[in-house]
């Protein structure tokens, strides 16, 4: 199962980021736990200053700007 981070404040990015992340998931057909860093020590200590960030198993795939769902699908299955 892939472990997929959403990190930022909750804010409509936010939101956004983690709605492309559910289609992708969709879209790869991979199990994955989606979970949301609201935490700015956990944000920081990731690198990311610019958020929303994204997170998949452990490594930051993303920052600042919310990729398609057809990009975020092909992390999940690279």
């Amino acid at each position: 199962m892939r472990r997929i981070e959403v990190l930022g404040p909750g804010c409509y990015t936010c939101y956004l980021l983690e709605q492309a992340v559910r289609e992708a998931v969709a879209l790869a057909g991979v199990e994955a736990e989606v979970v949301k860093v609201t935490d700015y020590g956990r944000i920081l200590a990731r690198g990311v200053i610019h958020t929303p960030g994204l997170v998949i198993d452990g490594r930051v795939v993303s920052a600042g700007r919310i990729p398609t769902p057809t990009a975020i699908a092909a992390w999940l299955t690279a």
